[in-house]
């Protein structure tokens, strides 16, 4: 059997969420299954190195373009000139015209609520994209052999929402093997001089998507420091100044500015290094369809404060500090019991390692390669 596999974003320098989950899926491929043979589908960019051919696994690079079209158009002809059985797509979208048959992974439907090019929230980029996903992905959804999605949660809104019935299911996402207790004390000290890394501070692994939910976190930071005025800093990568300063003074007094440190985008492979030395990984989402960084955080042996909405009960199970994400004060609070309290921290940090090892990326990998060999066989015994 020849898969198909969508990996547009790849090769892209600054990866989040889908394509993480992705390339973790190609990069075990090869490790997990020497039966069938996968072509990754990948557009050119800079962070070639990041995935290798093998003996079952092959790269192709398609010319560069928009997203449509390299979706719509580039994408199909070349999965048929490689006469691929099956074509994965791994990130909410696929192709609505083509005849082979697809296994597509919806990570939420958030775009599929309501959703405005003029809203406010949000970059103009992320509009679009949301418009785009609102307009393909009902089609293509029910076009799909299979639809995938990580959660437990967002498998029973999509079906609300899409009515999928049984081509609907559920493959959790993992968390990194390197996401592990750091002791190499060079390597930390330095990520902290890399990063201008305070002694003691939370970090908030956010970015300006507004479900991300930094503006209540950023006045929950400046309750605590109205109250306390103490060391404690917050850590937050993927700002620039302006947009900082810009939510600064739209939520809190710009004066907690200096109590914040902006990284700017830090990799996957450095993220260990960061989270290692933080004293709260703070997650308060107003909507996640997953969540990898709650299990991040705990992999790395530090608390972790999420959410009480959406999947983030269901993946952090009883190892995190549950909170109301649009209650500043509640953030606040919870900051408050975690610094206060190194019982309640100890406590926290060891049932989030116990909880880490429950998800892993080759399990996923593996409910995969099984999923695609359940959907050709099917098709055989169609044509049979």
């Amino acid at each position: 059997m020849k898969i198909g596999i969508e990996g547009q974003r790849l090769f892209r320098q600054k990866k989040h969420g889908m394509d993480i989950v992705a390339l973790e899926l190609v990069r075990r491929l090869s490790k997990l299954d020497n039966r069938n043979e996968y072509v990754i589908f990948v557009k050119d960019d800079d962070d070639r190195a990041c995935i290798q051919e093998s003996a079952n696994v092959k790269i192709k690079v398609l010319p560069s373009t928009s997203y449509p079209v390299w979706e719509q158009v580039i994408l199909p002809k070349a999965a048929s000139d490689e006469q691929c059985d099956l074509l994965h797509c791994t990130s909410n979208t696929a192709p609505v015209a083509t005849r082979i048959p697809l296994i597509t992974t919806i990570h939420d439907i958030i775009y599929l609520e309501k959703v405005s090019l003029f809203s406010k929230e949000g970059t103009s980029y992320q509009r679009f994209g949301n418009m785009y996903r609102r307009f393909i992905v009902p089609s293509v959804a029910h076009k799909s052999r299979r639809v995938v999605t990580v959660s437990r949660f967002e498998k029973e809104n999509i079906d609300k929402v899409l009515h999928l019935g049984n081509k609907l299911s559920v493959i959790h996402n993992g968390v990194g093997d390197h996401f592990v207790k750091i002791n190499n004390t060079e390597l930390l000290t330095e990520a902290r001089r890399k990063y201008k890394l305070p002694e003691r501070y939370i970090f908030f692994l956010g970015n300006t998507d507004p479900k991300k939910n930094t503006a209540n976190v950023l006045k929950a930071f400046a309750l605590y420091h109205q109250k306390y005025n103490d060391d404690l800093h917050l850590v937050m990568p993927d700002y620039d100044e302006s947009t900082l300063l810009d939510l600064l003074r739209d939520t809190v007094k710009p004066d907690v500015r200096n109590k914040i440190i902006i990284t700017g985008y830090i990799s996957n492979e450095e993220l260990p290094a960061i989270i290692n030395q933080c004293c709260i990984l703070l997650y308060p989402s107003l909507r996640e369809s997953f969540g990898i960084p709650i299990l991040e955080g705990m992999a790395c042996g530090v608390p972790v404060i999420t959410s009480n909405t959406s999947s983030m009960p269901e993946i952090a199970g009883n190892a995190a500090l549950m909170i109301e994400p649009s209650d500043p004060v509640a953030i606040t609070h919870a900051i408050e019991r975690i610094v206060g309290n190194p019982v309640l921290a100890a406590e926290l940090s060891a049932k989030g390692l116990n909880r880490a090892k429950t998800f892993s990326w080759d399990n996923m990998t593996a409910a995969y390669i099984q999923l695609y060999q359940e959907v050709y066989d099917e098709i055989k015994n169609t044509k049979s």
